[in-house]
């Protein structure tokens, strides 16, 4: 799935591109895509047509198009997670899944083969949703104070700040990390504790600070925990910068465009070959039923004591 650098590709492109624009037309393709919109797909359009778009946004992996009546001005600030005045209004929340992809095309180009939802624009363009797997979709929802003076669509209300948001606090983020007695990796991946952070970055992330994943958050000193998620942040900043993550032709920008960064991975999907710190072979691990990659060397797993019963704990 893609993970905050990806989003914050795909949500500058619409930044750029349909912001702000009004919604001429639109056109429900397949209702799964809508499915989480619990009124159905004939509403969902009806309520968008005539919509000005006018933000893109994003908090960790979430991504959304704030929408207000053709009257509306567009604001004066933008961004990941810029605050709004006035009434919080509605968005669109746009779930991407495992292959949804946000692409803006001329009307006369050809209509991708899982194209699910195409929006048509007054700047004479079109917003497409691509999903080849129809894991995500959009869905209306209400904008809600998030307590800090901005809002964030309601399903979102739960998710943390990201570690590329300006009001993250990482202190307060390191003193939760601590009260957290599961493996490390398992709180990075909590998007409830940081938001954005997934199973590729979580692994270049604790490669660079040199934890094992299995590591009790609970257990590593608030210096290391810093280490840990700054690392994540730089991670993400670089793969940024290189557009992404693409391992295949499922994720893209909106003109379409793989990001290139899976060739400066450190970590992830490098089994057997040689560490670029140590040279110790990488070794893969099952964790959550998904894979981590880390050195046996630089990152040891943490030592595992009897105890009464016969349980072995770290």
């Amino acid at each position: 799935m893609p993970e905050l650098p990806e989003v914050e590709v795909v949500r500058r492109g619409l930044e750029r591109h349909v912001v702000p624009s009004r919604i001429v037309g639109i056109d429900v393709l397949h209702d799964r895509a809508v499915r989480r919109h619990v009124p159905g797909a004939g509403d969902l359009a009806g309520r968008l047509r005539g919509r000005m778009i006018r933000g893109a946004r994003r908090r960790g992996k979430y991504l959304w198009l704030d929408v207000a009546e053709g009257n509306h001005p567009a604001p004066s600030r933008s961004g990941p997670g810029a605050p709004e005045a006035g009434d919080p209004g509605e968005c669109i929340v746009v779930h991407l899944g495992m292959s949804g992809q946000m692409l803006v095309q001329q009307p006369g180009a050809g209509r991708e083969k899982h194209a699910r939802i195409i929006a048509v624009l007054d700047t004479g363009v079109e917003l497409r949703f691509v999903d080849q797997r129809t894991f995500g979709g959009w869905m209306l929802a209400d904008l809600v104070d998030d307590g800090s003076g901005g809002t964030v669509p309601e399903p979102v209300r739960h998710i943390a700040r990201d570690p590329l948001d300006p009001l993250w606090d990482r202190e307060r983020t390191v003193e939760v990390m601590r009260s957290r007695t599961s493996a490390i990796k398992r709180v990075l991946l909590d998007q409830a504790v940081v938001s954005g952070i997934g199973n590729i970055y979580a692994d270049e992330a604790l490669w660079r600070a040199g934890v094992h994943g299995e590591r009790t958050a609970a257990k590593l000193t608030r210096p290391r925990l810093r280490a840990v998620l700054g690392a994540a942040r730089d991670v993400m900043v670089e793969a940024l910068a290189q557009g992404g993550t693409s391992f295949d032709s499922l994720y893209v920008n909106v003109n379409g465009q793989s990001g290139y960064f899976s060739r400066s991975l450190d970590a992830y999907g490098r089994a057997g070959e040689p560490c670029r710190r140590c040279g110790a072979v990488m070794r893969r691990e099952s964790f959550m039923n998904r894979s981590s990659f880390s050195c046996p060397v630089c990152q040891p797993r943490p030592r595992v004591r009897a105890v009464p019963g016969g349980v072995r704990r770290p």
